[in-house]
């Protein structure tokens, strides 16, 4: 890459990051804003970049989605799982089929497209966007019950519409060549991917954990490394005996991050990181393979597709999937919009033309455009909707401040978030009244985005967010009876 265009690059990102910051303002997924960059700079607008090779923007989106997936599994609380894992789970696998298949005939009757390019394009649509919806939700939360089984299926969906691409493209690429025997070994295949990847996530977490224990580097920036390492190891080792690397990375990053090990802490912050420049590399990368001209050539086709998938396919799926689960009327309704679009899709549409299926880059521009209406529409709608079918929850208040223990050896202590709501029976108490264990200390405060050193007659109000240490487990024991919030 020459000196200009990492110049380039690097400009659009910083470009990017600020934009984002108009663009929450106004409920605009900040994957969006750099779909839109990566357009402008691209050949039919400034001409800044002229990138058109899709097999090379496929193998750079398939090493930031290594990134974006373990730290999708890393941030899926294990106690969400269990409490909603049958519809979250349910919506994540088959979800995604009958997603796929019900997108899958609409496109053919509707679009006159052959049924395995159809249903090909159906499986690249299927799965949800987890940066963007989760990013959504936390900044205007809804009720837990939803926002769980949303961010769940969001981050737990694409490796089955990955899954479900290849075996597709497979079909397309062998139609009328091969022999039943050969779909059947392809479908074993298929189920080695899936539960090999499980096997190589378990084992390869459990060694990832003791590496991190046993390390002892006093040079937490080597930390990171070992992270980035073990990540592509996961990846590469599920690949080489034929598993599923990304069911490895996002099962071997839910397994770790419902565990507790050294540094713990800061490499989850470094994960984070990681992740969010992938999602936008990926997005400003993708954004410049599109010229915006070809977006009129197939407006149409993908303003019938959107309205399909978003009015027909999403809530026929969710009511479907959702059937043997507690969900009212209007929550179903909400998840359904909540069904937001991002990088997988987009990735996954490189893939045909990179197998020689999309010569004219139909299927990628179809897609794309999709992608984008559902960013723009459901993005910027998801709050009004919370709001009208009254689903929304007050809005935590963010500290600018952040209190964290870096600690580089074993430590069962940690430094825990709180914020005090009205209602809390903490709020209009002194310190000294809570009577707090000796285990438990409250190191610091900020009110009105000031920091506060607490002492014992300082009286606690609402919004204060206190940052409190002390043993995780036994903090929020605590907490359970105070009726504050970690933030």
């Amino acid at each position: 890459m020459s000196a200009s265009l990492m110049l380039i690059f690097g400009v659009l990102i910083i470009v990017g990051t600020f934009s984002s910051k108009i663009s929450s303002r106004f409920g605009i997924p900040v994957l969006l804003v750099f779909l839109v960059i990566g357009m402008i700079a691209g050949s039919d607008f400034l001409a800044l970049i002229d990138f058109g090779n899709l097999t090379f923007a496929r193998d750079a989106a398939n090493l930031a989605l290594i990134f974006i997936l373990f730290e999708s599994g890393f941030n899926t609380k294990r106690e969400d799982l269990r409490n909603y894992k049958g519809p979250s789970l349910s919506l994540a696998t088959l979800g995604i089929v009958v997603t796929a298949v019900i997108l899958g005939v609409l496109i053919h009757f509707l679009l006159n497209i052959d049924w395995l390019y159809s249903l090909l394009i159906g499986s690249i649509i299927s799965s949800t966007d987890a940066a963007a919806v989760i990013t959504i939700l936390r900044e205007r939360p809804v009720k837990k019950n939803v926002s769980a089984t949303l961010s769940i299926e969001s981050a737990a969906n694409d490796p089955m519409a990955i899954l479900l691409t290849l075996f597709i493209i497979n079909l397309i690429s062998n139609a009328g060549a091969s022999a039943v025997s050969d779909y059947l070994i392809f479908v074993a295949q298929l189920i080695w991917q899936f539960f090999g990847g499980i096997l190589v996530a378990k084992v390869l977490s459990i060694a990832g954990k003791w590496l991190f224990n046993h390390f002892g580097s006093g040079n937490q920036a080597m930390f990171y490394v070992l992270y980035v390492g073990l990540v592509l190891t996961i990846y590469g080792v599920a690949d080489f005996i034929g598993a599923n690397g990304t069911i490895a990375v996002f099962f071997a990053g839910y397994w770790m991050g419902n565990s507790e090990f050294v540094f713990r802490r800061g490499i989850s912050h470094f994960i984070s990181g990681l992740s969010s420049f992938s999602n936008m590399a990926v997005f400003l990368l993708l954004g410049l393979l599109v010229y915006p001209k070809s977006m009129l050539q197939v407006w149409k086709q993908g303003m019938v597709l959107a309205a399909a998938l978003i009015f027909v396919a999403r809530p026929v799926t969710i009511f479907l999937c959702t059937l043997p689960f507690k969900f009212s009327i209007k929550e179903k309704l909400f998840i359904s919009w909540g069904g937001l679009k991002g990088a997988v899709p987009i990735i996954l549409a490189t893939y045909p033309a990179a197998f020689g299926l999309d010569e004219n880059r139909l299927i990628f521009n179809i897609v794309f455009f999709v992608v984008s209406v559902s960013c723009l529409l459901q993005g910027t709608t998801l709050s009004f909707f919370a709001k009208k079918l009254k689903l929304s929850l007050p809005s935590h208040t963010h500290s600018p401040y952040s209190l964290e223990l870096f600690a580089l050896d074993k430590t069962e202590f940690d430094v825990v978030d709180v914020q005090i709501h009205e209602d809390s029976p903490w709020n209009g108490h002194r310190l000294a009244q809570l009577a707090l264990p000796e285990d438990i200390v409250v190191s610091t405060m900020v009110r009105n985005g000031k920091i506060i050193s607490p002492r014992g007659n300082t009286m606690l109000m609402n919004n204060d967010i206190l940052f409190i240490m002390g043993e995780p487990a036994r903090v929020k024991e605590v907490l359970s009876s105070a009726g504050a919030d970690v933030t």
